[in-house]
């Protein structure tokens, strides 16, 4: 047994050295490893939605931001929206949604039903994400919004996309969420330089306004049609630069109130400064 065990020892040097070269090798491997080309535009071509039901209801707050573009003349842009009901923003696995070759955005359908498998430069320009109704704000789930907004944007820029916030609305009965919400939602969109959208703003602004369109479902928590509307509005008019004054599309509500919806949807963009 001792010369078995002298015998390891005088190699040890040569197995350290082994070691110590396959190390080198794969941090070179990485070092040179491809990286996804980086997103330089102003408005997003692509955007993946990433939240819970506050986005997905009303048949989905995405592709009434589609329906608004379409109407303006804006066509081609590319959208998908992961959500999962009840979610906080830690329940999403960002990596995942950046898989090259596998997984989101890999094929999609023809008008002839036939299947494209797709070749993207990026799988998406930008990123919008949204944290839990009242995570951001609850004393036992603060910290991890800010920890979470943070690692999420870190992989959502070495997949050379841009990140972004949804700046979510109040609880009907708890107007006072307003300010609260504003107030960690500028401070993370500063302490990591995301642009941040202005939903929940948006929303007190109008219920100020006009009261009597009410923007909540009965839970008073989730939008109701005029309340996704809104929102929709807000993040055309912050992320694709658009005025939505004057759209065609009203998503079927009366035309007096998607034209009071777009006119505070605008106004608050403009005067939103996070």
């Amino acid at each position: 047994m001792q010369n078995k065990t002298m015998t390891f020892t005088a190699h040890a040097p040569r197995v350290a050295r082994l070691l110590a070269a396959a190390a080198a090798l794969a941090l070179a491997a990485c070092s040179n490893a491809p990286t996804a080309p980086r997103w330089q535009g102003e408005t997003p071509a692509s955007l993946l939605w990433v939240g819970n039901s506050y986005f997905y209801f009303n048949n989905s707050m995405h592709g009434h931001v589609g329906s608004l573009l379409t109407a303006a003349g804006v066509r081609g842009i590319r959208q998908t929206s992961v959500t999962i009901s009840g979610a906080g923003l830690d329940w999403h696995d960002m990596g995942s949604h950046f898989k090259p070759g596998t997984g989101m955005a890999r094929y999609s359908f023809t008008p002839t039903n036939d299947v494209a498998f797709n070749q993207f430069e990026r799988a998406y320009d930008m990123v919008l994400m949204m944290d839990c109704s009242q995570c951001p704000i609850h004393p036992k789930l603060q910290q991890s919004f800010q920890d979470t907004a943070k690692a999420h944007a870190e992989v959502v820029r070495r997949a050379g996309a841009e990140p972004a916030l949804f700046l979510s609305w109040a609880y009907q009965d708890q107007p006072q969420m307003t300010d609260q919400l504003a107030a960690e939602y500028v401070k993370v969109g500063r302490a990591n330089n995301l642009r941040v959208v202005p939903a929940g703003p948006a929303f007190a602004a109008s219920v100020a306004k006009r009261p009597d369109i009410n923007l909540y479902a009965p839970d008073k928590r989730h939008p109701s049609l005029a309340g996704t509307y809104l929102g929709a509005a807000v993040v055309m008019a912050s992320l694709f630069k658009k005025s939505p004054v004057g759209n065609t599309y009203t998503a079927g509500l009366p035309p007096e109130v998607a034209q009071h919806l777009q006119g505070v949807a605008w106004e608050t963009v403009q005067s939103f400064k996070p």
